[in-house]
């Protein structure tokens, strides 16, 4: 199961980041939305198998630092090699800059 998963942390202000609007894309185009929940998670994004190739995350961080944040969406390019994988991308925001990872 290829499994996107994806978490938000509000660095600056200590919390998980409630409410970003996340899109996932494949070069055909969108595949699934989702909004992070009070974790800051969105815990199932997309279908249960994803074809190997390379993906897209877009949140819409506008939607949740406002329009004084520096970046107002972050676009985040992966490659799914292993469509048995879970894929999880935690994203560390703040209104000046953002940081990300392969998660577990």
């Amino acid at each position: 199961m290829s499994l996107v998963t994806t978490h938000v942390l509000d660095t600056a202000a200590g919390k998980p980041a409630r409410g970003v609007p996340v899109r996932l894309e494949s070069a055909a185009g969108p595949v699934a939305e989702g909004v992070t929940d009070e974790d800051g998670r969105v815990r199932e994004l997309g279908p249960e198998r994803l074809e190997p190739g390379v993906y897209r995350l877009v949140f819409d961080t506008e939607a949740y630092l406002g329009p004084d944040g520096f970046f107002p969406e972050v676009a985040l390019s992966f490659r799914i090699t292993d469509p048995e994988a879970h894929h999880h991308v935690p994203v560390l925001l703040s209104p000046f800059a953002y940081s990300t990872y392969r998660g577990s």
